[in-house]
């Protein structure tokens, strides 16, 4: 088995070579948090390219050039999505490993992660920056609001549940 330094006690969170029950470390819940949020903007990412920018074709994530442009952006893209993932999930690795992970503050920010970046994706990049919309050739009106609305929804919900995190202990 494989046992983590851990300072002047064992693993089991007792004094070296006693036996006893792993205490509970105590971690802000802010880093619960934040390792949702990496693995929410990621898994966001994930979807959004995979689904609209992959096996839809609707757009790729700089239209504004030629196709070769427009792959090698969704490469990068790609790349940024599954980094936040692999960040957020070795942070959720180390909370676990040292029993200080709030699953709701997880949960919540993962919601919060995935809302915040689809409302910024729906917003700064379809409409203030025109790097790519979510369609062509179509009223994009329906798009605009479905797209927007689902994640207000998803960073609504994040927020509540970070709320009852913070409220009713963060279990």
């Amino acid at each position: 088995m494989r046992t983590f330094p851990s300072g002047p006690s064992g693993p089991s969170g007792a004094p070296d070579g006693a036996a006893g029950p792993r205490k509970r470390e105590k971690a802000p819940p802010s880093r619960s948090i934040w390792s949702g949020v990496l693995v929410g903007v990621g898994v966001a990412a994930f979807v959004d390219e995979t689904v609209f920018h992959q096996l839809l074709h609707w757009h790729h994530f700089y239209d504004r050039s030629t196709l070769a442009a427009g792959l090698v952006s969704d490469g990068l893209f790609h790349a940024f999505g599954w980094f936040a993932v692999v960040m957020g999930l070795i942070m959720f690795a180390d909370l676990r490993r040292r029993d200080a992970l709030s699953g709701r503050s997880f949960a919540g920010g993962a919601l919060v992660g995935a809302g915040a970046f689809q409302l910024y994706d729906g917003t700064v990049q379809h409409k203030l920056l025109g790097l790519h919309q979510i369609r062509y050739h179509v009223n994009l009106v329906p798009y605009d609001w479905t797209w927007n609305v689902i994640a207000v929804i998803l960073l609504v919900a994040g927020v509540l549940l970070l709320r009852a995190a913070a409220h009713g202990g963060g279990g």
